[in-house]
């Protein structure tokens, strides 16, 4: 028996084909090898990703993937037709994204950042952000745990310190130096340590992220010395680890931006400052994609935060009030 030949794409009416959006989704089925996966990215059934690709291939007249039971793979066709098809997505995309940078910033952006940086740089920054763009919608997501941007679907990531090799992008929103830093009632019943040497008699308060270095890095006679803590706590949330040295747990090296009100107001007082490295901790606004294609609302955050962002003051500790004299 012979079967019927597949309708060649002449046959379609070009009014009912939608050429991009058939070609968007071959591509993600292409790259992710599963009608299930790719229609998670889309946010349809897998049913009416399975359609798409049946009517494409119906259209065009050839089989474009080859499917089994543990993976869908592309045929010659399939390939050609992916790798051209990739691209002129991309270029379609940048077309649509010169076109939208000069309209209105418009949408929804979604930003994640650590708890304390959210409380402390962003939220402050949010009333003005929205007065000059209103047409942004923002979606804030507080946690110290380091997120997946693409699998969370997030815009920008804010983030501290040395950023590891991604494919993501970084720019530089400001610096701040570390302290170690510990509450006057834990001093006075523990004493105030003079060298790096006594931090072997002290408590002191750590980190549980993956990222976090397992010592505290000094200057000694002109070397670089790494102390290692050696902590009795360990925490995953920069409110929890300024709180507990708040509390007199223990000493906590904690950045002068974050600390800084505390410092101000001595609930907080720094010491080893004669030892403490110069080294400065950085803070980057993160985000996928070419800068020259992103949407116009990631673009307007973005320029927002480089713009308003000013962590000059944290390279150094708050200068120190003048003495009260006498009447």
């Amino acid at each position: 028996m012979v079967s019927a030949p597949l309708p060649r794409a002449a046959d379609v009416p070009a009014a009912e084909i939608n050429r991009s959006g058939e070609l968007e989704v071959l591509v993600l089925v292409a790259e992710y090898g599963s009608l299930s996966a790719a229609a998670r990215r889309l946010g349809v059934s897998p049913s009416a990703v399975s359609k798409i690709m049946s009517r494409l291939e119906s259209r065009l007249g050839v089989q474009l993937l080859r499917r089994s039971t543990r993976r869908i793979e592309l045929t010659a066709e399939g390939a050609q037709f992916y790798e051209r098809g990739k691209q002129l997505l991309a270029d379609l995309n940048e077309l649509e994204t010169a076109v939208a940078s000069r309209a209105t910033p418009r949408g929804l952006v979604r930003i994640s950042t650590s708890t304390a940086t959210g409380r402390r740089l962003l939220v402050p920054l949010v009333p003005r952000l929205l007065a000059t763009h209103p047409g942004l919608r923002l979606d804030l997501q507080f946690t110290d745990q380091i997120v997946d941007l693409a699998e969370a679907r997030i815009d920008i990531a804010i983030r501290w310190g040395r950023l590891p090799s991604v494919d993501a992008v970084a720019r530089l929103l400001g610096q701040t130096r570390q302290a170690v830093v510990a509450s006057p009632e834990y001093l006075a019943r523990h004493g105030r340590p003079e060298h790096p040497d006594d931090l072997g008699r002290h408590l002191r308060l750590g980190w549980t992220f993956a990222r976090a270095i397992p010592h505290w890095p000094f200057e000694v006679d002109g070397r670089r010395v790494e102390v290692d803590i050696g902590e009795v706590v360990r925490v995953n949330d920069g409110e929890a680890m300024r709180d507990l040295a708040l509390q007199g747990a223990g000493l906590a090296r904690l950045s002068i931006y974050h600390a800084w009100d505390d410092l101000v107001a001595g609930r907080l007082v720094p010491v080893l400052e004669s030892f403490v490295s110069d080294d400065l901790e950085p803070i980057h606004a993160v985000y996928l994609g070419r800068p020259d294609r992103l949407p116009s609302r990631t673009r307007a955050v973005l320029d927002f935060l480089a713009a308003n962002v000013d962590l000059s003051y944290a390279r150094r500790l708050p200068a120190e009030p003048p003495p009260v004299l006498p009447h």
